[in-house]
């Protein structure tokens, strides 16, 4: 059996690039659309990227050979459908947030299943919005968002925002132990490569800190209740805790970010040698697939002081774990530790990809 072959959209931003290195050489899916602005339209993949980003691993000459793509027509990419080159898209896109609400829905309401890393769609209330460790279930909304909106084959799922990546892993296995959690007080240090294609300028980030990021702090505290939410009158009703405060900041790091965070507990308080059992041990629906982008330990425990620390920790398991140290009690809250996940791969490209190998699993991608 074949790979399946698929479409980036955006693939000349910085988390495109990430998505067709991490996607060289995949056993399941294989690149053979690529779509970009209209400023990268026409010219072959190769000439598009030639002197920006993709810090990453090159990618293969037949990816380098594509013709990219205007993004906005929709019409060239219907024809990849029909011509076998494209079976769904990730979405990478980088425009206004309305302009990707509309095409991102024009292409699955065109049959095109759209997986997105945008933040257009996260908050409609029939899209869902997954870690795959966390909320697999839903993806149950998929036939009921089809059936609302009228579409065949097409449909949308997102991921989140990466500036929750880290903690919400080791906040869930918590909860799934019979721990929930109360309040959350979470201070992040976000990489610079978080802030996209051409990023933020270098006279900001040398020697500073910049103690705002715009958006983040709100997506850092609303994100996480729909992920944890139920499923409810097709569509999902927000957890009613963890409450979250939220300070987002930019570092002089390139790729990882640091979350420092707080936890009260609502109800039992385990103990740390609780907590650290519950994390080393914790596995979920991908490791037990198997799935290629899945890491084999999702929580990933270190016992030195300094630790972790984005240049040691950040590509730990393929980039996809999360690394926790720091344990200790906390003298206003229950609990502290301080966590990190790689930013373009766990919370960018990488996590669309463990998306769209669970939604295969599932008989969604074909």
């Amino acid at each position: 059996m074949g790979k399946i072959p698929v479409g980036i959209l955006g693939a000349t931003g910085m988390v495109g690039q990430q998505y067709i290195a991490l996607l060289e050489g995949h056993p399941w899916f294989e690149v053979r659309y690529a779509a970009a602005s209209p400023r990268s339209a026409g010219k072959k993949y190769a000439e598009a990227v030639a002197g920006r980003w993709h810090q990453v691993k090159t990618y293969s000459d037949a990816v380098g050979a594509l013709i990219v793509e205007d993004a906005n027509d929709l019409s060239r990419a219907v024809k990849a459908v029909k011509g076998g080159d494209c079976a769904f898209v990730f979405s990478a896109l980088e425009m206004g947030k309305e302009e990707i609400r509309t095409l991102e829905s024009a292409y699955a309401a065109a049959g095109i299943p759209v997986i997105s890393n945008a933040s257009a769609h996260r908050w409609t209330g029939d899209v869902p919005m997954l870690i795959a460790e966390i909320n697999p279930h839903h993806t149950d909304l998929i036939p009921i968002q089809r059936t609302k909106r009228g579409w065949d084959r097409g449909f949308i799922v997102v991921k989140p925002n990466c500036s929750i990546q880290s903690y919400m892993i080791p906040l869930y296995a918590l909860i799934k132990a019979g721990y929930a959690a109360g309040r959350l007080f979470v201070t992040t240090l976000q990489a610079v490569s978080g802030a996209g294609y051409p990023g933020v300028p270098s006279l900001d980030m040398i020697d500073n800190v910049v103690p705002y990021i715009g958006g983040e702090e709100e997506k850092s505290e609303q994100e996480p209740l729909k992920i944890l939410g139920t499923l409810k009158d097709g569509g999902i009703k927000n957890a009613p805790a963890p409450r979250i405060s939220a300070h987002c900041n930019r570092v002089p790091v390139s790729d990882g970010h640091t979350a420092c965070v707080s936890l009260e507990f609502a109800g039992p308080k385990p103990s740390i040698d609780t907590v650290k059992e519950i994390w080393a041990s914790f596995t979920a629906l991908p490791q037990e697939l198997d799935l290629p982008m899945a890491p084999k330990r999702p929580i990933i425990l270190r016992d030195e002081a300094d630790r972790p620390q984005p240049r040691k920790d950040r590509d730990a398991d393929k980039a996809m774990a999360v690394t926790v140290g720091r344990i200790r009690p906390c003298n206003i809250f229950d609990l502290r530790f301080t966590c990190l996940s790689h930013n373009t791969v766990r919370g960018a490209a990488g996590g669309g990809i463990l998306n769209a190998e669970l939604l295969k699993t599932k008989g969604y991608l074909s």
